[in-house]
């Protein structure tokens, strides 16, 4: 049907470009990069150029380059950004007129760009590339003589006018998932898929691909093109240790390695197995996650894209409850904001758990190939502040093991003068400048003097009085000797007795500082977990004990 329409068009002899409008159907420009086939629905808007000069230049850039539609469609988009900007200058009518300081508006425009939709800032990484495509207008614009009559001064100048490295590295760090939500998108990795079956494949095929393609984001941190992209084949194992091998595509770095976890590398290996008996065209062969179902793209691995904005948003709103970390004024868990939860989320969480853990920067830096060191570092500040504010609340309430309070008076002292080991704090200052690694009675905590416990060790208190308890009653059946009972029976009673303590001090605070007490040993009990997990798969990848 659009074939005739369009021949029609050309039969009547009219052009579907003369207007501000323009009738993708009619126009015949191709969809986008990788898909050889023309748009056959929506239109092109150029009335939010309000500038008749750049209206028509950009309407000329259409015709005679003929760019994608989705190419058209951003180009108008940063034109309709500078086009508002240059509407508060003197000579913004006036293209004969403009100088550098009308594009250093224009420039500030992109800076501060925002969503017309939404009304919400735009990503700095998305405000660069809007950017980029003005760039790429202009320079088109003048080799094509489009822009004769406009001063050589009104350009793009690299000493003026770049988004810089350090709004790119806020970006970069957006808003990591919180590992509680990434507990709960696990525990629901069974509601993924469609309903769907096409190209030979079955709605639970689409599922294993989904699942097998979110566990690889969340557990290598690529960047969800990236992972999309891999190819079949790519892990490789090195004396007994595997790497996956990607593409960074973004600064345009192929081959790139970087160290899993053995658990990851058989994740991908179990979905390449199962991959290996189903249909798949030629074009998507090679691909770790092809795309059965597009018959007219020429991209043979899945989008991304489709995964981010239908696959995974639909999935998690099918999840019936996600709950984030806060507490609301009665005590009750808040829930999340699902619009907050990209797929994007996933990296920034990867990069946040290892800078929580205390992973070196240099080594964070390659593990997400960075480029500048800025965007790494950012991770370690909100890993800082966030452990900072928690140590604030929860240093006042350590006591020794007598149940005496022992508290700090701020975090700078809490964390120099204590080390962190299983059952609460140790503050024996050779075993604090020792990491922890240098106690004297066998870790025997609750009868030494230099124990420092505090709320954030409740569970682990209340976990290990349960496994002496186990052990006690697993000796007495062995008939061990009195001493060795009596040793069960002290170290129970004195973990029993700090525990008493703090939740007898955490039953008299007022509740809204109870919660947020709670909520600040949580905090530290995920960073002391975090550090040690990277510790023990760093020790895996490096091949340690």
């Amino acid at each position: 049907m659009d074939q005739l329409v369009r021949a029609q068009t050309e039969h009547e002899g009219s052009d579907p470009t003369t207007g501000d409008v323009w009738d993708c159907r009619l126009v015949g420009l191709l969809a986008g990069k990788g898909r050889e086939y023309r748009a056959t629905s929506g239109t092109i808007d150029f009335t939010g150029l309000r500038q008749t000069w750049l209206r028509e230049v950009a309407k000329e850039y259409g015709r005679q380059v003929r760019p994608t539609v989705i190419e058209l469609r951003f180009t108008v988009q940063a034109a309709s950004i500078a086009s508002a900007a240059l509407v508060s200058r003197p000579c913004g009518d006036m293209p004969g007129k403009l100088q550098l300081a009308d594009m250093s508006t224009v420039v500030d425009a992109f800076r501060t760009a925002v969503n017309p939709k939404s009304r919400k800032p735009y990503g700095d990484t998305h405000r660069r590339a809007l950017l980029g495509h003005w760039r790429r207008f202009l320079d088109r614009a003048r080799l094509l003589g489009l822009m004769d009559e406009v001063p050589g001064a009104f350009a793009l100048s690299p000493a003026f006018h770049q988004i810089d490295a350090q709004e790119e590295a806020k970006d970069e760090l957006g808003r990591a998932i919180p590992e509680n939500v990434i507990a709960q998108l696990d525990e629901h990795l069974h509601l993924i898929g469609t309903s769907y079956e096409r190209g030979g494949w079955t709605s639970g095929d689409y599922a294993r691909m989904y699942a097998a393609y979110y566990r690889i984001v969340r557990d290598t941190g690529r960047r969800p093109e990236e992972a999309a992209r891999l190819k079949r084949g790519c892990v490789k194992w090195v004396d007994g240790k595997p790497t996956l091998i990607y593409d960074n595509l973004k600064r345009r770095r192929y081959g790139r390695r970087l160290p899993i976890t053995e658990a990851t590398a058989r994740d991908i290996e179990a979905w390449e197995k199962d991959l290996s008996v189903l249909p798949v065209r030629d074009l998507g062969k090679e691909w770790l996650f092809p795309a059965p179902g597009q018959n007219r793209t020429l991209r043979g691995h899945m989008s991304a894209h489709h995964f981010s904005s239908k696959v995974f948003r639909t999935w998690v709103n099918r999840i019936p409850a996600l709950l984030g970390e806060g507490l609301d004024d009665e005590g009750d868990p808040i829930p999340l904001d699902r619009s907050e939860i990209i797929v994007y989320g996933l990296r920034r969480a990867y990069a946040q758990r290892h800078a929580d853990a205390g992973v070196a920067v240099d080594h964070l830096r390659e593990l997400m190939d960075h480029r500048e060191i800025d965007t790494t570092m950012g991770y370690f500040k909100v890993s800082l502040e966030r452990k900072r504010k928690a140590v604030e609340r929860v240093a006042p309430l350590t006591t020794d093991r007598h149940g005496n309070s022992r508290g700090y008076s701020d975090a700078l002292a809490y964390e120099g003068q204590t080390v962190a080991v299983p059952y609460g704090g140790c503050s024996e200052p050779s075993n604090v400048k020792a990491g922890g690694q240098h106690c004297r009675i066998r870790f025997q905590y609750a009868g030494c003097d230099f124990y420092r416990p505090d709320p954030s060790y409740l569970p682990a208190l209340e976990q290990q009085i349960a496994e002496l308890r186990a052990d006690k009653e697993a000796a007495l059946a062995m008939s061990a000797a009195d001493w060795v009972i009596r040793n069960f029976d002290d170290q129970i009673a004195g973990y029993d007795k700090s525990l008493g303590q703090m939740r007898n001090t955490l039953e008299q605070l007022p509740e809204q500082e109870r919660a947020a007490v709670e909520e600040a040993a949580r905090e530290l009990r995920k960073a002391r977990s975090a550090a040690a997990f990277v510790s023990l798969e760093s020790l895996k990848i490096r091949g340690g004990a």
